[in-house]
């Protein structure tokens, strides 16, 4: 389970299970037991009314009335109460009427004094004997007799039965409430995890910048952590790309210096056109390997940029540098497309592909957006002379253009990959077939 809540609700109903399985078998236990212990105390009374009405002789004969008013169960038959009296040789002295439904039991002698409480098995089915021992003085001597009564178990049974059916009826209904009530509990209990997770997810889409919540102690400590490590990523960021921007600021002084140089010393032409090629060279480097490291790349926090408005303003922009063409720029994207970027690399990214169709498009230039699966496909297409197929592998390296007399570095579609690489994205490039080249971008949302 890889839910905390599914973990501790499954945990908490398996112990509320063992409680409530264990308090039922111990209480039906304990009734079980209450009730034979009923049993017991009724047949002893039984056996103390019976004895009350016995009359023995001098001779050890026993008697006992034509009616008992008292014992009237004794009377009738099937009745499921039968007595029995046996003398100290384990004869049969005296039984009651009830007793011509059942066989009857033999039984072992008793001490004097003893009793005896036990479950039989008569004519197949339960009951339970009470033998109490007892020695009877007349005027002729003392006589030994063990009186019997047996009584069906029906009774505790039905009782048994009666309470176990209320006991896990009443429990179930409780361990149902329980159950309900410790999800609401877990629910509650929770609700801070689940706020934590909330904004963090809300926190890596871009919607916030940290996590704002008011949180419990347990969990403020690490809202702390996560808001400071956020904000340590993103001020490590900021002064790296300053450093960056510090760093070309600084190379760009000493090679216009150089350039400046070269135009007043009195050098040849040929020292004069290798210097410049160099010199150009090393600021192609410089500019490529430092906007390349400046990428920020894919990161938690990087808010969505919403796509239409960037390449609208950049075509807005590229269009001015380009004015003496006008293409017609043709923009199927819709507004709920968003990338998960930093805005100045999406910038830099649109503005390299827009403004390399614009350089070579005749009359148009289509800029367009799909869904792929959780991919988002970015494909801008001019109309321009279209690009070979043996130069497609050669054009993202860095300085390759594909005609040397168009102005340039030849960094701009090397920048455009690594920019995508970054942000785990993929650049494809399509020969057109007389409709000039498409740059095709595949990159996550």
């Amino acid at each position: 389970m890889k839910s905390l809540n599914q973990r501790i609700l499954f945990s908490a109903s398996l112990v509320l299970f063992i409680f409530i399985v264990g308090t039922a078998l111990t209480l039906d236990r304990a009734f079980y037991d209450s009730g034979q212990r009923a049993l017991q105390d009724r047949m002893l009374g039984k056996l103390f009314l019976l004895m009350g009405e016995v009359e023995v002789d001098e001779k050890g004969s026993v008697s006992m009335p034509e009616e008992l008013p008292a014992l009237i169960e004794f009377e009738q038959l099937n009745s499921g109460v039968y007595a029995f009296i046996t003398d100290h040789t384990n004869t049969l002295v005296w039984k009651s009427f009830s007793t011509l439904s059942i066989p009857i039991p033999s039984r072992a002698p008793l001490l004097e004094g003893e009793k005896k409480f036990e479950q039989i098995t008569l004519n197949d089915e339960p009951h339970f004997i009470y033998s109490f021992a007892v020695a009877w003085e007349t005027d002729g001597g003392d006589y030994s007799f063990i009186f019997h009564v047996i009584m069906e178990s029906t009774s505790l049974e039905a009782q048994i039965d009666s309470y176990r059916t209320d006991l896990w009826g009443w429990l179930g209904v409780m361990g149902f409430l329980l159950l309900i009530m410790q999800t609401l509990t877990l629910h509650w209990g929770l609700r801070p995890m689940r706020q934590v997770s909330s904004e963090l997810n809300a926190v890596e889409s871009g919607v916030q910048e940290s996590v704002q919540g008011v949180y419990p102690v347990e969990l403020k400590r690490l809202t702390d952590n996560i808001n400071s490590l956020i904000q340590h990523e993103r001020k490590h960021q900021k002064r790296y790309r300053n450093a960056l921007a510090d760093l070309a600021h600084s190379l760009k002084t000493p090679l216009t210096i150089l350039r400046g140089t070269i135009r007043t010393e009195r050098l040849s032409e040929n020292m004069q056109t290798v210097l410049d090629e160099q010199i150009n060279r090393m600021d192609s480097i410089i500019q490529y390997q430092l906007r390349r490291a400046a990428t920020a790349g894919s990161s938690p926090g990087t808010r969505l940029i919403a796509l239409r408005p960037v390449v609208e303003k950049i075509v807005n922009t590229v269009n001015r540098a380009h004015y003496e063409k006008c293409p017609e720029i043709i923009i199927e994207i819709g507004s709920e497309f968003c990338l998960r970027m930093d805005e100045g690399d999406l910038m830099e990214l649109l503005g390299n592909l827009i403004d390399n169709a614009f350089k070579w498009c005749r009359r148009t230039v289509t800029i367009s957006a799909q869904c792929a699966h959780d991919d988002i496909v970015l494909k801008v297409e001019d109309d321009g002379p279209g690009i070979k197929q043996e130069e497609i592998g050669r054009l993202t390296e860095r300085g390759v253009r594909a005609d040397q007399a168009m102005p340039g570095h030849g960094i701009g579609l090397a920048i455009v990959r690594d920019i995508a690489q970054a942000y785990d994205g993929v650049l494809f490039i399509e020969p057109g077939k007389n409709i000039g080249a498409s740059f095709i971008i595949r990159i996550k949302r």
